[in-house]
């Protein structure tokens, strides 16, 4: 009788162990040490299949040799030897431009360095309107012309600040008097460090025809006192373009000097509005599009009268 019954138990002991063979196949591959990491990746990639075959996962004991908890998936018939590649996207930040798209892109523009317009004239109503004051009426013309407002007083001249297309632009008119209009201008040049040929000077000339504008990119005086001032103070040099506007010679004996100090009749008055708007669009075309392309409008008569 003892010995039936220890038949039997060694009997049951061999059924249970051929259950758990038959319960748990697992691949030789499989019983090599895995390393965390790589079980937390395959786990997360499983959990985050919504429509996976799979309908229990349990999870493996890593501290025994062998695996004790069996894995009950439920797969269909085709057999798996790896997951599925999922690509995480993220949208918290942009894509990152490559190196390839960093060449494509078009190069930033350089600022435009800033210009400095100057009138030329002599202050208060007794010369308002004068041949002598025509540099103030070309500045307070190409002023309303680009909205700029003229109404800050600082190194001893009226000026106003702002842009004519995208050129950063100060428009100056000394209130030195004539003779003396290279303080002015001689201490705007220096605090502000603008180079010398971005020095836009307009003024009166006795030796241009009545209206006539003259574009040039440097020179001296030719005995205008305003523009011996601003050179002297310039420590000589000459090399900053100047705008000329003819106010035609004195009749008959006239003193120059007085001639210069006399208002405009109304047909002359008439006359020179229209050189005020070409002036104002050299000046344009000047910052905009450079000094050779100004002067060649300016200076010819056929082109001058093309824009009119």
């Amino acid at each position: 009788m003892l010995a039936f019954k220890q038949a039997q138990g060694e009997t049951e002991i061999i059924k249970r162990r051929e259950k758990q063979e038959r319960e748990v196949a697992v691949p030789p591959h499989l019983l090599a040490p895995l390393q965390p990491s790589f079980f937390f990746n395959q786990t997360h990639k499983i959990m985050k299949l919504s429509s996976s075959p799979l309908s229990t996962i349990r999870f493996l004991n890593f501290n025994s040799p062998l695996i004790i908890s069996p894995l009950s998936f439920n797969f269909p018939k085709t057999t798996f030897t790896h997951f599925p590649n999922f690509s995480i996207h993220t949208t918290t930040s942009s894509p990152a431009i490559t190196a390839a798209e960093s060449q494509l892109a078009p190069p930033k523009p350089l600022p435009h360095l800033p210009w400095l317009i100057v009138g030329l004239g002599n202050p208060g109503k007794k010369y308002n309107a004068t041949r002598h004051n025509v540099g103030f009426e070309m500045v307070d013309a190409i002023a309303e012309s680009e909205g700029i407002s003229i109404n800050n007083a600082n190194f001893k001249a009226l000026l106003g600040r702002g842009f004519i297309g995208n050129v950063p632009v100060m428009l100056a008119k000394p209130q030195t008097f004539m003779n003396s209009s290279g303080e002015s201008v001689g201490s705007i040049v220096s605090h502000y460090k603008i180079p010398l040929k971005q020095v836009l000077v307009v003024y009166d000339d006795l030796d241009l025809p009545f209206a006539k504008l003259r574009l040039l990119p440097k020179g001296g005086h030719g005995g205008h006192n305003g523009m011996r001032s601003i050179i002297d103070r310039l420590k000589g040099s000459r090399d900053f373009p100047r705008l000329r506007i003819g106010i035609g010679r004195p009749p008959g004996k006239m003193d120059a000097v007085n001639f210069v100090l006399r208002p405009f009749n109304k047909q002359e008055r008439e006359e020179l509005e229209f050189t005020f708007e070409r002036g104002i669009e050299a000046v344009r075309i000047l910052l905009l599009e450079g000094f050779d392309k100004s002067a060649t409008v300016v200076n010819s008569t056929k082109a001058m009268e093309q824009l009119g």
